[in-house]
């Protein structure tokens, strides 16, 4: 397998496309080219990082924080960023960052959070909004199930829980076959009427092109009569956070201490306990506090993130309890969410989990 295909997969899987706009997800370092000789899963990549790499005698290392963040003019050395970037480039390491895409992922951080925590019901927290196309394409009733099953194929038609979703319309289409054309029924230079369904589905914008793409492919006529417009309509496979149910209430004092020792936290930096149970619960992997709002608008009984600034706590104001639990804790669990997926579809290279905890925050 080259690095480049590996990329492609983790496209189909969690998008680069819907990382957010500071984000610097994707291929860090490398050439796409190279031949995948074995994995290492990490949260930061690390020169401890790249020293396991080169211990193991694997190639490609899979990070969830991105070593670049922002734009360098030299690469000198004079810190860790540039001490693990040299390293990695004599010895012929890829580096790949797969960070907001996959925390905005249905299936992704925080859907394994949620797993952690034992919760039900679990629904993005703050799903994102103009993130859909509505594809229309007018096609004969003879090709509707080929063109239908190719666009479903190529990822439309999703809507929630539900795939495969579109509406059809039966309608006359008109043309005339002008000279130089190849129509698929008529005569050239006269107007021709044929009956059309109308099919109507739903695309991400990542996936928009592949769509359009794959209903060409299927569909007969030589010219394809299609719209393609852009939805305000929020997608639930996508967005910020989440939020869940426990099956039962817990007392608020042994939840705190449950998820203390689930997520292994040195300390949990909360609020005022304001609540004497837990049952509704919001989370989100890393810096989640800019959700805050959303957690006390659905009336989470607590919000689990880490990174919560002293005046940030003030903002919960007695309505809900904020578990700050750490930026690192709240996000180790991704090593294995990326490990479980490259293993359950890659038999062709090695898999390794790192062993070295890269958290630069100590607790006395």
């Amino acid at each position: 397998m080259l690095v480049s295909e590996l990329i492609q997969f983790f496209e189909q899987v969690a998008p680069f496309g819907s990382q957010e706009s500071y984000d610097n997800s994707g291929l860090i370092l490398g050439n796409p080219a190279w031949k995948v000789k074995g994995c290492l899963i990490c949260l930061d990549s690390t020169e401890a990082i790249i020293d396991e790499a080169i211990k193991l005698g694997v190639n490609t290392i899979i990070a969830h924080h991105p070593i670049l963040f922002r734009g360098i003019k030299s690469i000198t050395g004079k810190n860790y960023v540039e001490r693990s970037l040299i390293k990695a480039i004599k010895n012929d390491i890829a580096i790949i960052a797969i960070h907001t895409n996959l925390d905005n992922y249905r299936f992704g951080v925080n859907q394994k959070i949620g797993a952690i925590l034992g919760l039900q019901n679990m629904k993005i927290l703050a799903p994102s909004a103009g993130k859909l196309n509505k594809l229309v394409v007018f096609v004969p009733q003879s090709h509707l199930q080929l063109v239908s099953d190719a666009m479903f194929k190529a990822g439309a038609g999703h809507i929630g829980d539900y795939a495969e979703c579109s509406f059809q319309q039966e309608g006359i289409g008109t043309f005339k076959p002008l000279e130089g054309s190849t129509p698929y029924s008529g005569n050239l230079g006269k107007r021709s009427e044929n009956k059309e369904i109308k099919l109507e589905t739903i695309c991400t914008i990542h996936n928009t092109r592949q769509v359009i793409r794959a209903m060409k492919a299927a569909h007969p006529y030589e010219e394809v009569a299609y719209d393609c417009y852009a939805l305000i309509n929020e997608n639930q496979y996508e967005g910020a956070g989440m939020i869940g149910e426990l099956p039962a209430p817990i007392e608020t004092v042994k939840f705190l201490k449950r998820i203390k020792d689930d997520f292994k936290s040195g300390c949990i930096r909360h609020t005022e306990i304001c609540k004497q149970s837990i049952q509704r619960v919001a989370f989100c992997g890393g810096s989640g506090s800019f959700l805050l709002g959303k957690a006390i608008e659905q009336k989470a009984d607590i919000f689990i993130t880490g990174d919560f600034k002293y005046h940030e706590f003030f903002d919960a104001d007695k309505q809900i309890i904020i578990a700050d639990i750490g930026h690192y804790e709240s996000e180790q669990f991704t090593k294995d969410l990326i490990h479980d997926v490259l293993k359950k579809n890659f038999t062709n290279f090695v898999v390794y989990l790192s062993k070295t905890n890269t958290n630069p925050v100590n607790y006395l």
